[in-house]
């Protein structure tokens, strides 16, 4: 078979292809720089490599934090140099701030700007190439689905609106219903498309009790030898989006969901909560300094009690009060309970301030150090609403197998839960963090948590 030149990179090896070559053409530049001009802060050496080391570090953790790595904020002319212009000013003054890991601070202070300017101006022209010449058609993947027409058409509309370099170029059908607005192949055809197409991978879209006729089932096992990628559409949809399909049938979704291993996992159990722990010892602590601040403005802009009691559901369906910062008028819900929404009118001009930079949730890390919540998980819900949202998908409970979290998969990667259908879509990502929860996960949310509180889009 004749081999596919498209080149396409997964999502995830995206990112990677980013921070590689972030601190490559970073390193680069500095080696440039003291080659042909007198700059002498930053040498690449043997004997203090560890120095490159830090930066390296520095650039990818902080670089996350202001989305950097974030590939809609990546594609973005304007956003991408507000993130480049961010990340390197925080960089290089952590970087200076640090000298027992870092080169000490020069005597030339010229030094410093040429650090600075040079990385800053190297890694703009990278990213604007980035957009320029590889965002836009590099990534693009071929692919062909085969399945059920309604499976497929969903599955179509669905992972072509998340991620716009999937590009279907046909479909088989194992039914005879016709699907608008994508070419229909005959499976003698699969071999044929599949070369003059440059497809990459074909998609399976399989109902619960199907199973591929011998035919078909030989036609792709061929192709599969031959080095295409054939892949069902769930792996394909959780790798894509970092979320778990919820479209799925109950008895479908249990086989595709096992728990994750740290649920078992007692060293992970055990650093977990000493994390937990440590953290809300912490919280706690700027709890109190913030406390008369928040005091004061309270007193003048929401006129009421400081603090808002509220009972939720916890880890086994166990219920305990969450503590917050008042936010909405007293009274709020005197009509009944009802999601709060972006533009509510019962939060209160201070109460949107504390919900946007998060600080209302402060006072949680009470419930964290009693043990009632963690650091990380899906967010603790109320009981009315819990109850709603299981009898529409009862998958719902699933959340309360691990304790609820101050900071979650879903609160930064879903948009502000209004309703119970984007309670469903959070929940996509709370099944995901429960499968894969781990320590690299853990540290991915706290980076992506600072991110959202410092770019004020508090939930």
């Amino acid at each position: 078979m004749k081999k596919n030149n498209q080149i396409h990179f997964e999502i995830s090896e995206r990112k990677i292809l980013l921070r590689v070559i972030d601190v490559f053409l970073v390193l680069l530049a500095f080696s440039a720089l003291d080659l042909f001009f007198a700059f002498d802060y930053f040498e690449i050496r043997l004997e203090n490599f560890y120095w490159t080391i830090v930066l390296a570090l520095y650039l990818n953790i902080i670089g996350t934090i202001f989305e950097m790595y974030h590939l809609p904020t990546a594609s973005n002319r304007f956003q991408i140099t507000r993130s480049v212009l961010l990340t390197v000013s925080v960089t290089t003054l952590l970087y200076l701030l640090t000298p027992i890991f870092t080169p000490i601070l020069p005597s030339n202070r010229l030094q410093i700007l040429l650090f600075y300017f040079t990385m800053l101006f190297t890694l703009l022209a990278w990213r604007y190439f980035y957009i320029a010449y590889l965002a836009s058609n590099r990534f693009i993947k071929r692919v062909i689905f085969v399945g059920n027409s309604d499976n497929v058409k969903k599955a179509v509309l669905e992972i072509t609106a998340i991620d716009k370099h999937y590009k279907v170029k046909g479909c088989i059908l194992t039914n005879t219903t016709s699907t608008s607005d994508i070419d229909i192949f005959s499976i003698d055809d699969l071999e044929r498309i599949v070369k003059e197409k440059s497809i990459s991978e074909i998609v399976l879209v399989q109902d619960v009790n199907y199973v591929l006729d011998v035919k078909t089932y030989n036609k792709l096992f061929d192709l599969l030898e031959k080095g295409v990628i054939i892949r069902k559409y769930e792996e394909v949809f959780e790798q894509t989006t970092n979320s778990l399909p919820l479209h799925l049938s109950s008895d479908q979704l249990q086989k595709f969901f096992p728990f994750s291993r740290s649920n078992q996992n007692k060293f992970y159990q055990f650093y977990s909560r000493t994390f937990d722990i440590v953290f809300s010892v912490l919280g706690i602590g700027v709890f109190v300094i913030l406390l008369p601040v928040v005091f004061v403005l309270n007193l003048i802009s929401n006129k009421g009690p400081l603090f808002y009691k509220q009972e939720r559901v916890g880890k086994n369906g166990k219920l305990f009060e969450i503590i917050k910062f008042r936010t909405m008028i007293p009274n709020a819900e005197q009509n009944g309970a009802v999601y709060a929404t972006q533009k509510d009118k019962r939060i209160t001009p201070f109460g949107k301030l504390l919900r946007n930079s998060r600080i209302d949730e402060i006072p949680q890390f009470i419930n964290v150090l009693k043990g009632q919540m963690a650091l990380i998980g899906p967010r603790p819900e109320r009981p009315v609403f819990v109850k709603q949202i299981a009898e529409k998908n009862p998958i719902y409970q699933t959340r309360h197998v691990i304790k609820p979290g101050l900071t979650g998969w879903a609160q930064v990667n879903a948009s502000y839960g209004e309703n119970l259908d984007d309670s469903l879509i959070k929940l996509r990502y709370d099944l995901y963090y429960i499968k894969h929860r781990s320590l690299f996960l853990d540290v991915n949310i706290i980076i992506k948590t600072l991110s959202t509180i410092l770019f004020f889009r508090g939930q």
